[in-house]
């Protein structure tokens, strides 16, 4: 399971979980419970086509409110059959190969907007931007040097937190250009 922890910031939970809802398509079987204090949405796509060509897709998403933040795991379900139907292809059938590939594929994707999604609700419950462990990228996971601009990695922009030149005013917007305080154009560090 991928997992992420945000220092510093409380998701809502229920709010997120109707968020992620609404990535999915009428052809997932979606369900959300409550275990503990960890929310879990876990969706499924399948059907005995799926089943039998290894295309069928399952995602758990779990949110638990931590001391002093918020962790987040995804996990892929049944990556495993993918690349053992992309074995057996190899040798007996290879169209069978393509089908692994794109239910790999559509795993990879749907996996990437549910980031897309938490990140977003991430920000705005913070205010901006909040990489998920001090000193990584919040979007790719690199290592950053301390007082970088940019991710140096996929470009992600890590302004938020730039203390204004004149004014001091610390910037809590990641695409600020100028002081949210006194108006004035801050430094591209």
């Amino acid at each position: 399971m991928d997992s992420r922890f945000y220092p510093g910031v409380e998701a809502d939970p229920t709010k997120l979980m109707s968020e992620l809802r609404q990535i999915f398509s009428e052809d997932y079987q979606v369900q959300t419970m409550q275990v503990s204090s960890t929310s879990v949405l876990q969706a499924r796509k399948s059907s005995t086509l799926r089943e039998i060509t290894g295309l069928s897709s399952a995602l758990t998403i779990k949110v638990t409110p931590e001391t002093g933040g918020t962790r987040v795991e995804i996990g892929m379900q049944k990556w495993f059959d993918k690349a053992a139907v992309a074995a057996v292809a190899m040798v007996v059938f290879a169209p069978l190969l393509a089908l692994a590939a794109y239910g790999a594929y559509g795993q990879y994707k749907i996996t990437e907007q549910a980031w897309d999604v938490i990140e977003d609700h991430i920000t705005r419950k913070a205010g901006g931007y909040v990489p998920p462990l001090p000193g990584r990228c919040g979007t790719c996971g690199a290592a950053s040097s301390a007082g970088s601009t940019f991710c140096s990695t996929c470009g992600a922009n890590f302004r938020t937190g730039l203390t204004c030149g004149e004014c001091g005013a610390t910037q809590k917007d990641s695409s600020a250009r100028f002081c949210s305080k006194c108006g004035k154009p801050l430094a591209s560090a």
